[in-house]
């Protein structure tokens, strides 16, 4: 005979992928992650270290970190390609996938014409 009470297996004490405050969530991903995803450099190392020189603004603010968090709306100021681009984010990356769906992470802002 089963016991009167079990455990039960959906407890919310053991669900799986419980958000962490530390770790990545639906509200925001690191920058050096969805710059790779979004396609700015080939190697995720390479947009780490394009964080690190302090190359890399968010919303106007430098940053040299590459574990900054990075939410939909903020604005990137990217050099790249001897060019400097500024997006702004539209969506957080699930994962790296082909160039159509990293294009669809970001917005591109016309630059103002003097």
């Amino acid at each position: 005979m089963p016991p009167a009470w079990s455990h039960p297996t959906t407890c919310s004490c053991r669900q799986r992928g419980a958000a962490i405050p530390d770790q990545e969530d639906r509200d925001w991903q690191r920058l050096d992650k969805w710059l790779w995803c979004a396609r700015f450099m080939r190697q995720r190392s390479d947009c780490a270290r394009l964080v690190a020189q302090g190359s890399i603004r968010i919303n106007r603010l430098p940053t040299e970190k590459a574990h900054a968090r990075l939410r939909v709306g903020d604005v990137l100021t990217v050099p790249v390609h001897g060019a400097v681009r500024v997006v702004r984010v539209a969506a957080l990356a699930a994962r790296r996938g082909p160039a159509q769906e990293a294009r669809a992470l970001y917005a591109e802002i016309a630059a103002a014409e003097p």
